[in-house]
């Protein structure tokens, strides 16, 4: 996807919800990227910060945390999901991921998974510290979710 994809439709369709777009950007960087300086990452030296917004503008933030024992680790995506739903967040339309990587990075399958729950519609966007940037939609990424209709009998 080109780093210079615009979204359509939502929240932020209109001039004056493009500018709240911007300053939701700005704000969720800066989390993710504090976040990311507090990733517990030994075994494989990739940090990663992610920061979604809630409904009320309130700014959550994760980082990845590794553990000896591979699956026990945990991704920031999921991590700052996990907080948001904790503080009673349900409905988020922007995520903010930050790495070190050469090239922006979007969420592992699992992450993906675990967004499209609360968010299929959720735009995307990924920093890295060398100023790449990349947007995507969630449903871009994950086009056929397992959702909770999938349960339907």
């Amino acid at each position: 996807m080109s780093a210079s994809r615009r979204t359509t439709g939502g929240r932020y369709s209109t001039p004056v919800r493009q500018v709240r777009f911007e300053a939701d950007l700005a704000a969720l960087k800066e989390a993710a990227l504090g976040a990311m300086e507090h990733a517990y990452a030994p075994y494989s030296n990739f940090r990663v910060g992610a920061a979604l917004v809630g409904e009320d503008g309130t700014v959550v933030a994760g980082c990845n945390v590794e553990n000896a024992s591979y699956p026990s680790g945990i991704c920031a995506e999921r991590t700052a999901l996990g907080s948001a739903v904790a503080h009673g967040f349900r409905v988020f339309e922007l995520m903010v991921i930050c790495t070190e990587a050469g090239e922006p990075t979007p969420p592992c399958g699992l992450c993906r998974q675990m967004l499209a729950e609360f968010a299929p519609g959720l735009m995307i966007v990924s920093y890295t510290t060398g100023g790449q940037e990349a947007r995507w939609q969630l449903r871009e990424l994950l086009p056929h979710p397992f959702n909770p209709h999938s349960l339907d009998r």
